[in-house]
């Protein structure tokens, strides 16, 4: 990290994405206030992430990030964050048995209020408005007051991250992410009318090794790591206002924390080496991603590596693929020969989900279930043909009912997307598809676990 870096010094770099407040005064009022709040995370929970992230990076561990395309202040309720962690528990222990290593778990919770939009305005019957960009900037409704940006949701985002991070800590070391129940909620998927067989068989083998530790005597009253996890939170940091005010130096290190997630991740439009997000994010010690589409170059990928990780620390940085089903061989490819024959430590992960987004026959954004796993069926062969790690998947889900993404085994259809459409802004996978997915990744990932050992 540089030693010229400040947690202000953003404001002096190209920013994009990012509001023009209006109420210069409201901006400054909200950023002291924040500033002298607690932080979200703490710097020793972001290092020990870290770790995990290390080990990730080089087989040992497989990494899954998922949750919420934007959080929304209208639907926060303790059922919404204990359903989508419930799925995420779900889908952990079906790619721990098909990995055969550690899942580190990573939401995209208490923090992913802003995004990127593509166009500055939006019109809807001929009458153009700023473009909603999330909750902690403005409102989703459609008048001209509702998307003026308002500093003071800034205030009610953290509220509402502290919130869904005392109640996560609580599920995640009280009992409730306990292995049993999480599987016994997973053969309910699997013996479901319509569920494939082979989700059946694969959920019976995991019976199996359940049972056996038992009879070991291994169970969660002498295992601690049977009946809690470690859960850790991630957003994208693109409104910097509020990163910097939640910056803290570590008393430990002596070195900056973001003090607003476990780790922060940099969008594929914010990613300019000299840009805004680059800068903030290269000072900070927590683990950082960065989202990586068909327009970033093999250079420019070098460059910013070296920014955001000049003293090539394993676990320190995550790349996370998006390239769209059917064009991952035309991109990443190239991306792992150059990172690889520069010698730099990275996570490669797979986000399966921006790149794949379609309009519907019906007028809906949607994303087909079948190009999601194609393109991260994909990732897995170009690893293998590179011989190199595919470290993780990233996704958009909920732990609703919705009907959003089209296709799965309770297959969604395009009529369907009308009856449970409620995302703020993208479309996200459902239990059912979410779960679904983690079985079939789970089979690559046992494919590749088979391979190395007869390869050992």
């Amino acid at each position: 990290m540089s030693s010229v870096w400040t947690k202000s010094g953003w404001r002096k770099k190209e920013r994009i994405q990012m509001p023009e407040y209006t109420d210069l005064a409201a901006l400054k009022e909200v950023e002291e206030r924040l500033s002298s709040y607690p932080p979200l995370v703490f710097a020793g929970e972001a290092r020990q992430l870290r770790k995990k992230l290390a080990d990730v990076s080089v087989g040992k561990a497989f990494l899954l990030q998922g949750g919420d395309c934007a959080e929304s202040f209208s639907e926060f309720n303790a059922n919404q964050i204990r359903d989508t962690y419930k799925v995420m528990l779900q889908m952990a222990v079906v790619l721990t048995y098909g990995a055969k290593v550690p899942v580190v778990k990573i939401g995209r919770v208490a923090g992913q209020f802003a995004k990127p939009r593509s166009a500055a305005t939006e019109t809807v019957g001929g009458v153009e408005l700023p473009s909603y960009r999330g909750d902690i900037i403005n409102d989703i409704d459609f008048t001209a007051e509702s998307r003026i940006p308002d500093p003071q949701r800034m205030l009610r985002a953290y509220t509402q991250a502290a919130a869904s991070l005392n109640l996560l800590r609580a599920f995640s070391q009280g009992g409730f992410a306990d292995i049993h129940h999480v599987h016994a909620w997973n053969q309910g998927f699997a013996k479901s009318a319509k569920a494939s067989k082979k989700y059946q068989q694969l959920a019976n083998r995991i019976s199996d090794a359940l049972d056996f530790m038992t009879a070991a005597g291994v169970n969660s009253d002498n295992s601690a790591a049977l009946h809690t996890v470690n859960f850790y939170t991630s957003h994208e940091a693109l409104l910097l206002e509020y990163e910097e005010a939640l910056c803290r130096v570590d008393s430990t290190s002596g070195l900056p924390l973001a003090g607003s997630g476990h780790m922060i991740w940099i969008g594929d439009r914010t990613r300019q080496p000299d840009g805004a997000h680059v800068e903030f994010c290269s000072g900070v010690q927590n683990p950082i991603g960065l989202k990586c589409g068909p327009t970033i170059s093999s250079d420019d990928l070098i460059r910013l590596i070296d920014k955001l990780n000049p003293e090539n620390e394993a676990g320190r940085l995550t790349l996370i693929a998006r390239f769209g089903a059917g064009k991952v061989g035309d991109y990443l490819p190239n991306l792992i020969k150059n990172v690889e024959s520069e010698g730099r430590k990275v996570v490669w992960t797979c986000d399966p989900m921006h790149g794949n987004t379609i309009k519907s026959p019906s007028g809906y954004k949607t994303r087909p279930f079948d190009s999601i796993l194609r393109e991260v069926r994909e990732f897995f062969a170009i690893h293998k043909a590179e011989n190199t790690i595919p470290g993780g998947v990233h996704f958009e889900m909920t732990g609703k009912d919705v009907t959003e993404c089209t296709g799965g085994v309770r297959a969604v259809t395009d009529e369907d997307l009308s009856d449970r459409y409620h995302t703020a802004c993208d479309p996200r996978l459902n239990a059912s598809q979410s779960l679904e997915l983690a079985f079939l990744v789970s089979e690559e990932l046992e494919h590749r676990a088979v391979a190395k050992r007869e390869a050992m």
